[in-house]
């Protein structure tokens, strides 16, 4: 599996972790206030369980942005870079038309 498909199923199966966690104890027939207490242990539980894969995750997800960033901007100079060389080629078409027109 590549690195982006594992990272991702990582990012889906810890959601869903997660999700079931909060779903069961919401879902519980228990007070409020202990429903809360036990939701708050799990999440913690959690998070210090895997916290370093958790870690490990942010900084993949923040390394995919910065590369995406990086893409974009890269892209973006080069369409920059088209439209102006455009311009500057319809301005010379322009400017040879006149040229033409006035020689006689």
């Amino acid at each position: 599996m590549s690195k982006n498909k594992s990272f991702m199923f990582g990012m889906g199966l810890l959601a869903g972790v997660v999700g079931g966690i909060v779903a069961g104890v919401l879902f519980a027939p228990k007070p409020g206030e202990e429903s809360r207490r036990e939701l708050k242990e799990a999440a913690c539980e959690l998070y210090e369980k895997h916290s370093p894969a958790i870690k490990e995750a942010k900084k993949q997800a923040l390394e995919s942005v910065d590369l995406m960033k990086y893409k974009l901007e890269r892209q973006l100079r080069k369409f920059n870079n088209m439209v102006k060389s455009r311009k500057l080629l319809k301005a010379k078409e322009l400017e040879s038309s006149a040229d033409d027109e006035y020689e006689y």
